[in-house]
Order: structure tokens, then sequence, then C-alpha cells
């Protein structure tokens, strides 16, 4: 798809090589397909009832090195995931960190969110892996092996890859993203984008870094969006719209890898949906939005210097269940509920205490003089990006959701005060034993604030 721009490689050429010298940054960027090659359990819906059936597209981990003119290194990991956990994210980070001798804020993982991708075990538990037989958790826990497995081996190979580079950077704009709170029933969304009446906070930003080789070559493209990966509900393997939109890209740039990260998106669906012609086209509209900025902006060279920090904070949760409380959900008719009461039991049983706070993942580079990329955990609402891109450096702050460890929906302090599955609801298919305290805003937000002035201070 996307034919129309077969002149873009030589656009990008002439946008990218015309400021001159080379800006010493390094850039290595490889690939690993991590399609189960077997049938298994999908995540990201309750109502499937069988395992996954054939393919639309493959699936990726995607590995970006940057290093800058000082020796500053930093990985970028995309995979097409609807999510992973703290504890196979730092089985990952901790093998990264050994082999390629990294620290901690040197890795950022991103997942697009895609619900036509493999359940994992500890991601979405009570949804998924605590409910489904023992054949199925077998072939969760290998994947899982083999998973942790292929990231390493993309990483390796770029880094094998480095090559002198050009960074640049650009922000276009797409706007297939509707705030799914305030537009119901979505049946009459389209009706309502033609009236102009659609309501609530969106994030239609489209941010791009463009990593290209000495002489203009594209290498790789990186961009993100605030939208849930939710048009397709089938049976079949796809990255659903972002899949699309990188294949799209890839195939308009065969030398390059598209990677994606997902924004702030949780309280954002791309609707109308829930066809794969509609994924196709959500792709398309993407892909050219990324192209838009490739070809017909000025895109901003960024300086060869690279910051990275990360720090998990002790965000609060509200007052948390007795056990007589969890013993009586452990009998629910809702099985969900019942799979995350019975969870938290056999914590107890073990002797142990349900936390009162949970450690969540903020994690930011500072990429030349230019951009600030901030790394949240969870599936966070678009009210964080809105609020942070107004008190920091607007266009200029990318706000990545779903990265490092999707341990739960993370609501606004307006979102948690409304309520409903983004307030609040949704934590049950999470499996953390109660909601967020009202202060968590405040608390990432502040975590955040303090990151921006650590790389100010050159920290």
């Amino acid at each position: 798809m996307l034919k129309r721009y077969i002149l873009a490689p030589v656009l990008m050429l002439f946008l990218i090589t015309s400021t001159g010298a080379d800006d010493g940054w390094q850039a290595g960027v490889a690939k690993q397909n991590i399609t189960p090659d077997e049938p298994m359990w999908m995540a990201g819906y309750g109502s499937r009832d069988r395992p996954s059936q054939g393919k639309l597209t493959d699936l990726w981990a995607k590995a970006l090195v940057l290093q800058d003119a000082s020796g500053n290194q930093a990985v970028l990991i995309t995979l097409d995931l609807v999510g992973i956990d703290r504890e196979l994210a730092t089985a990952i980070t901790d093998q990264i960190q050994t082999v390629h001798q990294l620290d901690r804020s040197q890795i950022a993982i991103c997942c697009s969110h895609t619900h036509t991708g493999p359940a994992l075990k500890k991601n979405l538990a009570p949804l998924h892996y605590l409910i489904v037989d023992k054949d199925q958790q077998q072939k969760i826990a290998a994947y899982e092996e083999r998973l942790q497995q292929q990231i390493l081996v993309a990483v390796g190979d770029a880094f094998a890859k480095r090559q002198s580079a050009k960074l640049s950077w650009g922000s276009g704009t797409a706007s297939f993203a509707t705030n799914r709170r305030e537009n119901r029933p979505e049946g009459k969304v389209a009706q309502w984008r033609s009236e102009g009446k659609l309501k609530g906070p969106v994030d239609h930003d489209v941010p791009v870094l463009a990593v290209a080789d000495p002489q203009g070559k594209l290498v790789s493209v990186v961009f993100g969006y605030a939208c849930h990966a939710t048009v397709l509900g089938v049976y079949s393997w796809s990255g659903d719209y972002p899949g699309f939109a990188c294949a799209a890209l890839e195939e308009s740039y065969p030398d390059s890898i598209a990677m994606f990260w997902a924004g702030c998106g949780a309280d954002q669906n791309p609707l109308p949906r829930r066809t794969v012609e509609l994924a196709r086209h959500y792709g398309r509209r993407l892909a050219t939005a990324v192209e838009t900025v490739l070809m017909t902006i000025q895109m901003q060279q960024l300086a060869p210097t690279l910051s990275s920090r990360f720090r998990e904070i002790d965000l609060p949760l509200g007052p948390l269940p007795s056990r007589e409380q969890i013993e009586a959900n452990a009998r629910s008719k809702n099985k969900w509920e019942a799979a995350r009461a019975t969870m938290l039991l056999e914590q107890l049983d073990r002797g142990e205490t349900l936390a009162q706070t949970y450690p969540y993942a903020v994690g930011s580079w500072t990429l030349g003089d230019d951009i600030d990329m901030v790394f949240l955990g969870g599936e966070v609402v678009v009210d964080y990006a809105l609020r942070l891109k107004s008190e920091l450096r607007g266009k200029q702050s990318w706000i990545a959701g779903y990265a490092n460890d999707v341990m739960a929906y993370i609501p606004s302090r307006r979102v948690l005060q409304e309520g409903g599955y983004e307030g609040g609801t949704s934590m049950v298919y999470y499996g953390l034993p109660a909601h967020w305290s009202p202060e968590v805003e405040r608390h990432i937000v502040d975590e955040v604030h303090r990151q921006m002035d650590e790389s100010t201070r050159g920290e």
C-alpha cells in the first residue's frame, strides 16, 4: 500500500542530508518474528472461548540501539503484545543489562497493546492464564521463554548493526482516536463525527523519530499514537492497526524498520471498528501521517546527546479488602473475580500481606536538546499526556503508556472520581487487590517533573 509515495526515500534523503556533516549519533535496529508457532490463548478480551486460529499479520519484537557522541546508549524495544508484567520485564532487562553493560534507565520496553496477540502468564492473569486449562498454561509459559530469547537476539543484532546515523524529529496528526468514555453508544460515532459532535479529550499527535544513515537513507522510523489497538477481536494473530501501519511504512521504505509505541490511549478507541478493512484503513491513515512528516515537514535534527532516567515509585492503592471480603469474592459467579480472589488468598496463605502500594515504573530519555520521551507503565488515560505536554514542552514531550510494566489502568484523578471501567472496575482483570488512591496522578506527574529536572541539571 501507499505506493503513491514512491518518491519518499528521495525526499527523505534531501530533508536529512541538506544540513551537512555527520552529527555523531550511532544507531542499529533489528527485529525478530514473535508470532506463536501453534494455536494458543489470545490476550485482551475475556469473551474468547478458544485458542487462536491462523494469522492476519506476523507479530514482531523490534529493537533500536542509540548511542550519542559521548558513548551514552539507550535501547528501545517495541513488542506486538497487549502488555508485559513487571516480573517478565525485569527478567528481560536484567539479561540486557548484564550482556550489554547497561543501566536500567537505558532500556525501555513499549507494547503496542494489540488485542490479537498471545496471552502471557502474569499480565492480565485473572482474565487469561488463571482460567485456561493446564495445556494452555504450559503453552503460555513456553512462549514466554522463547519470547525472552527472541528479544535478546533482536537487541544483540541491533547492537551489532550500529553505524553512524542522523536523527531528526517531527510531529504529525491522525484523527481516528475517539474518547470512548464520552461517545456512547459507539455505533453513533460515525454520525457524530460527521456532525462535528464528538466529545471528550483526545490526543491526535503523531510523534515521529527518523533514523537515517550518513547518506540519508531511512534506517528506522519510530512513531507513536494514543489509541487502543482494539479494532479487531478475531481469533487470528494480528498487530491490529499499529501492525498494519508498520507494514505500510516498511513497504514504502523497504530497507527500514518501523517501530510503534502506544501513547496514553487507555480511554481512546479507534471508532468505528471490528472489521479487518477498518484495521487496514486506520493503519494506512497512521502510516500516511508519519509519511507526511517525513516528506513534507522540515524535520529538526537532534544533537548527539542522550540522557536517561528510571525509577519505581510507590504508587498508593485505596482501602484493601479484608480476608472475609476476598473469600466471598472467591465464591463469585464472575469467573474473573473468583480467579483474582483465589490468587490473593494463595498470597495470604503463603504468609504474605497485600501491599498498600505498587512499584510503578517511570522512565524518561532526553534526545538532543529537543525531545523528552517519557515511559509510563500501565494503561494510561489521555489526561496524563495532555497535562504533561502542557506543563513540559508540548509536541516535544512524547508520553508513552504501556511501557515496561502493564499492571493496570492508570486513571487520572478526574477519571478515578468518575469511575467506570478505566476508573476502577478493570482492576479485577489485572489482579490488583483494590482501586488506586486519588493521589496517583500527583505521584506520577511529580516523578516525571523530578526526572525532567534531573535532565536539566545533567544528573
